[in-house]
Parts: C-alpha cells; structure tokens; sequence
C-alpha cells in the first residue's frame, strides 16, 4: 500500500494532555505528512501556531467525550474552535437521543454544528460500541441529511474501538455519500490497511508514528 500518514488524524486527547506534548505532535505531524493532529480543544491555539504555514490541519472535538452537552455549548464550543484555529471538528452526537428514538433532535443538533463549522469538515461521532446495526444505519443517515462531512466510529473512550465490521456498515449505509472515520484501538499498520482497504477516509490514532516508521521499513525491504 502507498504510505498512510495522509489518512490519519495524529491524535492525543488524554486528560493528562500537556503543552509539550501538543508541539511534540505537532512536529510529528508534519515530519511524517499526518492529515492533521487531533488535540483537546484548550490547546488548539497552540497547535495553530505551530503548525502555520504546513499542510498539516488543526483538528478538535466537541461534546467530547460523551456527547451529552446541550447543543447550544456545543456550538459555542464549534465556534470558539474554529475562531482559534481548527480546520476540522469531531462533535459526539447525542448518544441517549439516538437510543432513544429522538432522531429529529440528533439531525438538528448536527445540523446547527455544521453551520457553526462555517463549511469547514465535520466528523459526527456515533459510538458504535452502543448501537445496534440498525441505529448504524439510522445515524448515518441523519449525518447525510443533516450535512456533516463524515461518521465516525468511536471516540476511544468508549467500552470498544472501531470494528472492521462497523466500518464496512458505515460506509455501506453512506454509499459514498460521506465519508467515514475509523478511531479507537488501532495501533498497527496492518489494522490501519485494514480499515482503509475497507473504506475508511480517515484513521483516528495515537499511534500514527509507529504505523507509518512500519510501512517505511517494509518498504526498506521490497
């Protein structure tokens, strides 16, 4: 496979986060060519700074990790994101309205970040790890109609990661319409091939470094 680091979002969103950290990943990020890096929100003026003038995007997230913010924080939040710097955003949707039943509210809450995000990429969480093949199917659908740019897996805090099976049902059920993320518990460059061959867009990882030092030296080797 050709090299992966232009579809991984070089992540770092422990709570135990710190500056030193960021411009570390940040530097990482653009020696290796990551599509962006995904850090919490209050270091994202950070990230800005140190990544101006590279190719490399700020990403953050909102309503992390549980998604259960009202929505007006959460656009308050998108807004004060995009204001400081982020390229891209990766909101948790309201999971207990998903659970149950609430579909109108999940699609206009997505649908008021995305206005928020003034154009710029929106990633919608879902946290597949508590949804049936069915609500899958009904979330991804509401983050077409609602104008998001991806559905994403996982957030990595949940009780499991991104599976390969709910890739391959995620981007089914967008039938190209929108993209789809992979996040959560992929560390190798066999899992991440694995998900890309399998449709994913985008790999949400903290261990971009590693994936990528492993495809150069196979690479060494052909």
């Amino acid at each position: 496979m050709n090299n992966p680091a232009s579809f991984i979002d070089h992540t770092l969103l422990s709570p135990t986060t710190t500056e030193i950290q960021v411009s570390a990943l940040c530097e990482e990020a653009v020696e290796y060519g990551f599509a962006t890096v995904c850090i919490p929100p209050v270091f994202v003026p950070l990230a800005a700074a140190r990544l101006y003038g590279s190719q490399v995007k700020v990403c953050s997230v909102v309503g992390f990790p549980c998604g259960y913010s009202t929505c007006r924080e959460k656009v308050q939040e998108t807004s004060d994101l995009i204001a400081h710097g982020a390229k891209e955003i990766d909101m948790v949707v309201q999971i207990g309205y998903l659970l149950g039943g609430n579909f109108k509210a999940v699609e206009d809450e997505i649908a008021q970040i995305v206005i928020a995000a003034n154009r710029l990429p929106v990633k919608v969480i879902i946290e597949c790890c508590y949804l049936s093949t069915a609500l899958m199917q009904t979330a991804t659908e509401l983050v077409v109609k609602a104008g998001a740019d991806f559905v994403k897996t996982s957030t990595g805090f949940g009780p499991s990661g991104a599976t390969l099976d709910d890739v391959k049902r995620l981007v089914g059920a967008s039938a190209g319409r929108i993209a789809v993320k992979a996040a959560g518990g992929i560390r190798t460059l066999d899992e991440c091939r694995t998900f890309i061959e399998a449709g994913a867009a985008r790999i949400g990882t903290s261990s971009g470094v590693a994936i990528v030092a492993e495809w150069q030296r196979r690479e060494l080797v052909r």
